[in-house]
């Protein structure tokens, strides 16, 4: 038996008062999405705890079964996700580059979404790509607009915190060590460093000659760098290895494919062509060919963008548009009992208010073999907490998969050196020689 999860981004929301209290997932029209909960088993998903706003790799990487503890932090992520080259020890931070104004003795976020031409961007971030104190080698490499990832190299600690406030009309935070760092001498010792850098990209990137000529234009200056979400790789058990399933990722953007690399999966890149259902029906489609890989991870961003545009109706719009998707589902994919077929999200994105993302639980639905069917007729926020599947945290969503495709152990029983949650593990045979 295969596993095909597929992740809507984002998709949970807030009661939305313009849509009478209704989240945009119950206000969209999704035949098609009722239908699948219709004929299986429901219920809510949260990767943590009730109220806590997940990102989504932290939410994924529970999702996948991994506790966070274990969590490499999203600057590697990315940095993975984006092929730059890690080495063990060195830390990777995510970085924008943006506006900012200096006012008694502080730095106050002005503009943090830049608009700029490419060749510019780079420039400026070329001015700031090498740097190096107290035995660490700083190194900023670009990615996608004026975001980039800052390397650090040397004896250098990731159990720092963040610069970049998020919001405008915020100060840029002074970098600290975190209060439960291990090695609090080194933690210090990098967030001194990574000050240095910061007062440093400021005053490099004031003088550079692009910014001088944007504001003979009336244009705010790229003259900082703000970092956040630093990380460190560490050791992680390989997915396979751990849930003893194949595993393949099909997803689009830098964070997924990063969090899935580390883990050991297969990746297929796949493309976002701007039409949001046909990129999800190609990737569905795609699983249902993947018959090399018992489980099948389908992502889709759609959801999440819609709701960070703090638009509603585009929200419940983009939902009942990737409805259309799930058409194949019904007339491929759930027919085939050889397949468990799971859609739930990895946080809500709410699209009202100023929170990222926010706290509340997500709906999910099972369908496969031995799924039970109990009487819930529409797949949403409300409909879905009627479910035979109660609340499940995080683990739970593999622990569950394990168990609906018949792959589940009996717990106490030790087939391997490891305490595996499925069945059979990798024992050794017993030889005569």
């Amino acid at each position: 038996m295969r596993c095909i999860l597929l992740v809507l981004d984002g998709l949970g929301d807030k009661g939305i008062e313009e849509l009478n209290g209704l989240t945009p997932l119950q206000a969209a029209h999704t035949p098609h999405l009722d239908a699948i909960s219709a004929s299986g088993a429901n219920g809510m998903y949260h990767s943590t705890l009730q109220g806590i706003a997940m990102p989504s790799e932290m939410a994924h990487f529970s999702i996948f079964g991994y506790d966070m503890n274990q969590f490499p932090g999203r600057g590697v992520i990315e940095a993975v996700g984006e092929g730059l080259p890690l080495d063990k020890g060195d830390v990777a931070i995510l970085a924008r580059t943006f506006s900012v104004r200096e006012e008694n003795d502080s730095f106050i976020l002005h503009k943090e979404k830049m608009e700029l031409d490419r060749e510019e961007c780079l420039l400026l971030q070329e001015s700031i790509s090498r740097y190096s104190l107290n035995g660490i080698d700083f190194s900023f490499h670009p990615t996608v607009g004026i975001g980039g990832i800052l390397l650090l190299k040397g004896r250098a600690s990731h159990e720092i915190t963040d610069s970049n406030p998020i919001f405008e009309e915020r100060p840029i935070m002074k970098v600290l060590p975190r209060e439960d760092a291990a090695n609090k001498e080194l933690a210090q010792k990098t967030a001194d460093a990574v000050n240095s850098y910061t007062l440093w990209s400021f005053d490099t990137l004031s003088r550079h000659p692009v910014n001088i000529s944007r504001q003979e234009k009336g244009l705010s200056a790229v003259n900082i760098v703000g970092l956040q979400r630093p990380g460190k790789l560490g050791q992680i058990v390989p997915f396979e290895e751990k849930w003893g399933l194949r595993p393949l990722c099909i997803a689009s953007g830098a964070i997924y494919h990063g969090l899935c690399s580390i883990l050991g999966m297969k990746i297929i890149k796949a493309k976002d062509t701007g039409n949001a259902c046909e990129d999800l029906l190609e990737r569905l489609k795609l699983a249902k060919r993947s018959e090399d890989h018992d489980f099948i991870y389908v992502h889709s961003k759609a959801p999440d963008e819609a709701a960070h545009k703090r638009d509603p109706l585009l929200k419940q719009r983009t939902i009942a548009d990737l409805d259309k998707a799930f058409k194949f589902v019904l007339e491929e994919i759930i027919p085939d009992e050889k397949i468990l077929f799971i859609v739930t999200s990895d946080h809500s994105t709410a699209s009202v208010g100023t929170m990222i993302h926010s706290g509340e639980t997500v709906p999910i639905v099972m369908k496969g073999k031995y799924t039970r069917k109990d009487s819930v007729s529409a797949f949403d926020e409300v409909s879905c907490s009627r479910g035979c599947l109660g609340q499940l945290r995080g683990k739970e969503i593999m622990y569950m998969i394990l168990n609906l495709m018949d792959r589940g152990k009996l717990a106490g029983l030790m087939d391997s050196s490891s305490d595996q949650p499925y069945s059979p593990g990798r024992y050794t045979p017993l030889r005569r020689h």
